[in-house]
């Protein structure tokens, strides 16, 4: 074979290699954003949750000393997160800001009452938890009333349920597809190796002999596309927590390192795994076979 012939197999060989670990890399790189999307699930859920304000009204009596202690002891029930105090004074500076300086003018009295804003933990909201805890507000001589959107609450719920189920159907499928397309990638690139296989077959080589170049080659490569896959993975999320940056406190950053760690194992298992079992079966192929 002269220098020629060698120079263009070495680029066959080059630009084969390449196309495998980019086809890998990309399908690595989807899995992982799903990994994040699916490991982020409960903070995403929790964060919606503890957001939702409910709206604790005092009556008109209640003096600011005892507003202050209320709301202090709002802040220490178990299925409260956060409990800030909204005076009336700056219920009405709020109001002044949405709708004009002049929007008292109207009333002879401030209408709006001084009120305490509940955040809860996510484990108690839920519409029964909810219930039960505005029920044991309003006993309190001190509170006119509870106000939340108990429809909202009770659509909130559902849709996470929902959305969680979907996604777990999603990844689940994802997972069936990235395991054939990484397999049928690595059955392509080692079928066209066939003819070596049969020529080492010829001069006495053992299966092991002829799997392991193979095996290197798939942790190699298995090692290149997961590298890639999780260098595009951190960019990603660098570029969207620097568009959003609500997503730094939902999507931390330990779940992409997680995530990454992750899809280095699983491109090198499932390259060197792939790889194994279709060298395997081709070294047990009969010569019609093997060259079909």
């Amino acid at each position: 074979m002269n220098r020629k012939d060698k120079g263009i197999l070495r680029r066959r060989f080059w630009r084969s290699y390449i196309s495998s670990v980019i086809s890998i890399s990309l399908v690595l790189f989807i899995v992982g954003l799903f990994a994040v999307l699916f490991f982020s699930t409960r903070r995403i859920s929790a964060y919606f949750k503890e957001n939702v304000k409910i709206s604790v009204i005092l009556a008109d009596n209640v003096a600011s000393s005892q507003a202050e202690e209320f709301s202090a002891n709002l802040a220490k029930m178990p299925q409260v997160m956060s409990a800030e105090l909204i005076t009336q004074e700056q219920g009405t500076e709020e109001m002044k800001k949405i709708l004009g300086e002049d929007f008292l003018e109207e009333f002879e009295t401030n209408p709006l009452p001084s009120c305490v804003e509940l955040q809860l933990k996510e484990a108690y909201f839920e519409a029964d938890s909810i219930a039960k805890l505005r029920d044991l507000l309003v006993e309190d001589p001190m509170v006119d009333g509870v106000e939340y959107q108990e429809d909202m609450i009770s659509s909130i719920n559902r849709n996470l349920r929902r959305a969680t189920i979907a996604f777990v159907c999603l990844a689940a499928l994802l997972a069936i597809i990235s395991i054939v397309l990484i397999n049928n990638t690595v059955r392509l690139n080692i079928f066209s190796k066939r003819h070596s296989v049969r020529t080492m077959q010829l001069v006495g080589a053992t299966p092991g002999f002829i799997q392991r170049p193979f095996l290197l080659n798939s942790l190699l490569q298995g090692v290149l596309s997961a590298l890639v896959a999780i260098a595009a993975l951190l960019a990603f999320g660098v570029l969207l927590k620097k568009q959003i940056p609500q997503l730094s406190a939902i999507i931390g950053t330990e779940t992409f390192l997680y995530c990454s760690a992750g899809l280095l194992v699983l491109g090198v298992l499932m390259c060197v795994g792939c790889t194994y079992l279709i060298v395997r079966k081709m070294t047990a192929l009969s010569v019609d076979r093997l060259y079909i």
